[in-house]
């Protein structure tokens, strides 16, 4: 079993989301669902998953998650980890 941290944009907003999740395909069908289990993302879709990242344990990629959040910084983030996405 995998763990991926990941980053979300709206294609509505521009907004980003970073999480992270053992099932990418389902936890970004989830974000773009009318059943949204996240406050954050629910009414900004549709989201577009941009980056993605794989983790041996859920532990990495808590932390990971934790360290891009720290960022605090869209375009940096944009422009160190997704190839300046925008």
């Amino acid at each position: 079993l995998m763990f991926f941290t990941y980053i979300l944009i709206s294609l509505s907003t521009e907004k980003i989301y970073i999480g992270h999740t053992e099932n990418l395909d389902r936890r970004l069908e989830e974000h773009n669902s009318l059943n949204r289990k996240s406050s954050y993302t629910n009414k900004r879709g549709p989201w577009k998953l941009i980056f993605k990242k794989e983790f041996e344990t859920k532990s990495e990629a808590s932390k990971f998650e934790a360290y891009l959040k720290s960022l605090k910084n869209k375009k940096y983030i944009l422009e160190k980890f997704c190839d300046g996405i925008r």
